[in-house]
């Protein structure tokens, strides 16, 4: 689990960076003020739908997770229970064969 919090942050760090790249070459990009602008909202608006997107994608993620971890301490509940009621049916066999 380490390694998608890991993989999680550079994603992150990937997309400041490549936001801070944008904005510097748009400023530094030959065009009219009104251009920049525009074309800085429009990215704003994309950045935001992406990250929008992956958070949606990770909250997916962990509900699988957490669903499937659930399921998995169910079948062991039932597993153990099961074993805790054989231990306990041998005891009982045992015990009636030595009264």
């Amino acid at each position: 689990m380490g390694e998608s919090n890991d993989g999680g942050a550079k994603v992150l760090y990937f997309v400041v960076g490549a936001g801070i790249g944008a904005v510097i070459a748009l400023l530094f990009a030959p065009r009219t003020g009104k251009e920049t602008r525009e074309l800085i909202a429009q990215k704003a608006i994309e950045g935001k739908e992406y990250l929008s997107s992956a958070a949606r994608n990770v909250q997916d993620k962990t509900q699988e997770v957490l669903d499937q971890t659930k399921d998995t301490l169910a079948h062991k509940k039932t597993q153990v229970s099961a074993a805790i009621e054989a231990g306990k049916q041998a005891y009982r066999e045992e015990k009636s064969k030595t009264n």
